[in-house]
């Protein structure tokens, strides 16, 4: 399995690389439509190679899509919160109703009692 692992990430880092190779032209990146940019006196543009913006793109978008789904399973984090306290509390219940059983008993029996 380790090595199917291997092999599928050794076939996504050349196909990475040959769009890297392709995508290499500099690409000017506006933050403004031109007019707008002229209207107001900013021009906030970019250099970089046409790559390096789609592989940004693409981790902006998987940034994004982790942090929705983290927010959307909120609500099932939370009820396992809950049930883990709820099992906690019901065990800490079961022990002290087993000391409160095995009360002016021998210890050994109790020890055994307890263990099973």
């Amino acid at each position: 399995m380790t090595y199917i692992r291997y092999g599928f990430w050794a076939v996504v880092a050349v196909c990475l690389i040959a769009v890297g190779l392709a995508n290499r032209a500099p690409t000017e990146l506006s933050a403004m439509p031109k007019a707008l940019a002229d209207a107001l006196g900013l021009s906030p543009t970019v250099t970089m190679p046409l790559f390096v913006l789609l592989f940004l793109g693409v981790g902006l978008g998987l940034l994004i899509g982790f942090l929705w789904e983290w927010i959307r399973e909120y609500k099932e984090r939370a009820a396992s919160r809950a049930k883990d306290r709820e099992l906690a509390a019901l065990r800490r219940e079961i022990a002290s109703l087993k000391d409160e059983k095995h009360e002016g008993q021998d210890e050994v029996l109790a020890l055994l009692d307890k263990a099973s």
